[in-house]
């Protein structure tokens, strides 16, 4: 039912935005890296879903998929490629134009790509409702977004990893739609952070790994494996059996609305008017949205 979809994806979102702010946090305090800091997301996420997944494992599900795992295998690998390539492409673009653009970049860039290749790929249409309703969520992450500052030192690059990050979103959100791997969702994350992981490690110790693992370091580790990785991730996947992929996209992007009402609340930061009126009309959007799915019923996926 799209209620239960849009649950999951507002749940996955919240836990997204608040994963930023431990993340920013980490790299002031810790001496690790973006790299560093994703791959550790990846590994304490794969750790905790293995965990979980070992006790609570249904011998006659695993049954049930041997027919279709060859080719589960190659999705699930495409899959962890694509995360590793939109969170690091992402944090790449952060470095080098700052958080706001990069996060309308990428996160303005995901629900159109993603609009064009569920049409092309899975066939679902939004309608003139649901074009509107995307259209007011790209101006209201725009305004949301653009009061804050953050000049950026190599612009063409950042703009570029930005759009990278956005294709790998995309890539994630819409095979996890069109191959029913959503069925699964935390044998999903599970697969794609071990893939994500294991493609990110040599990058990570490049970077390097050595950072001040204080108790407060480890303890802000730990959160962002288990919540905005482990949690949201699953909860996305499951969340993509329920709605249509752009509509996903557009309430996923209840993440910056998050992460503005913590750095309000917890930073100390101001939100600017333009800021204000974003959060309005991009709540107004997702709102939109809701309704506007409460009359389509997905077709099953598999």
């Amino acid at each position: 039912m799209p209620a239960r979809g849009f649950l999951f994806i507002s749940v996955a979102a919240t836990a997204w935005g608040s994963g930023g702010a431990g993340a920013a946090l980490l790299y002031r305090t810790s001496g690790l890296g973006p790299i560093a800091v994703s791959w550790w997301r990846f590994a304490i996420g794969v750790t905790i879903l293995a965990a979980v997944l070992t006790v609570h494992r249904r011998t006659s599900a695993s049954a049930a998929r041997r027919d279709k795992t060859r080719r589960r295998k190659r999705d699930l690998v495409a899959i962890g490629v694509g995360l590793a390539l939109y969170q690091t492409a992402f944090y790449g673009a952060v470095a080098y134009i700052g958080l706001a653009v990069a996060t309308v970049v990428t996160l303005g860039a995901g629900p159109v790509l993603i609009a064009f290749g569920a049409r092309v790929t899975l066939g679902e249409r939004l309608g003139r409702a649901g074009a509107v309703a995307v259209g007011l969520a790209l101006a209201g992450l725009v305004l949301l977004a653009g009061g804050s500052g953050g000049a950026g030192t190599r612009p063409a690059l950042g703009i570029a990893l930005s759009l990278l990050s956005a294709s790998g979103y995309a890539g994630v959100t819409l095979l996890t739609r069109a191959r029913g791997t959503s069925a699964q969702p935390y044998d999903t994350a599970l697969a794609g952070f071990a893939v994500g992981g294991v493609c990110l490690l040599p990058f990570a110790l490049a970077e390097g790994l050595g950072g001040a693992y204080t108790a407060g370091t480890v303890g802000w580790l730990i959160y962002l494996g288990a919540v905005p990785s482990a949690l949201a991730y699953g909860l996305f996947f499951a969340g993509l059996a329920h709605v249509r992929a752009a509509t996903a996209s557009v309430v996923a992007l209840l993440e910056p609305v998050v992460a503005a009402v913590i750095a309000v609340a917890f930073l100390g930061e101001r939100l600017s008017a333009a800021a204000v009126a974003g959060t309005v009309v991009l709540l107004g959007a997702v709102a939109a949205l809701v309704a506007t799915e409460a009359e389509y019923e997905p077709a099953a996926t598999g």
